[in-house]
């Protein structure tokens, strides 16, 4: 009789074992992702997620792999919003981005006149004003 002994890493053993994910749908990894790529917490970062490990962590321990898959739209949505602490005039007044919100492609900005935040949509913003 012969006995090999191979050893697997973590997302492998999950592959074969399978499981539910907390998005409710079957683990990717065991339904229909053929290779594992690499996963970063920046991957993380970029979608604002909070960098609690419990939460980032998939049923083999490791970051979630649906993190790569969303990076890339985060990266390209992110790239037409102004940055936070970008200075801007728009229609509910002029002041200074203080959070984005990617997947509605809005902003928050913190007016100057009297430090009230409000939330702008692109279409709201005038022009981006120059620094003093």
């Amino acid at each position: 009789m012969r006995v090999e002994v191979k050893q697997i890493g973590a997302r492998d053993e999950t592959k074969v074992t399978g499981g539910m994910g907390p998005c409710g749908r079957e683990l990717c990894c065991s339904s229909w992702l053929q290779e594992f790529q690499p996963v970063s917490v920046k991957m993380a970062k970029e979608q604002g997620l909070s960098l609690n490990p419990a939460k980032l962590a998939g049923m083999c321990g490791r970051l979630k792999c649906c993190l790569r898959y969303e990076f890339q739209t985060y990266v390209e949505l992110r790239r037409g919003l102004p940055k936070v602490g970008a200075r801007v005039s728009s229609v509910k007044g002029d002041g200074t981005i203080v959070r984005q919100n990617v997947l509605r492609q809005t902003v928050v900005l913190r007016r100057a006149e009297d430090e009230v935040e409000v939330e702008a949509t692109l279409d709201d913003l005038v022009a981006p004003r120059a620094e003093p």
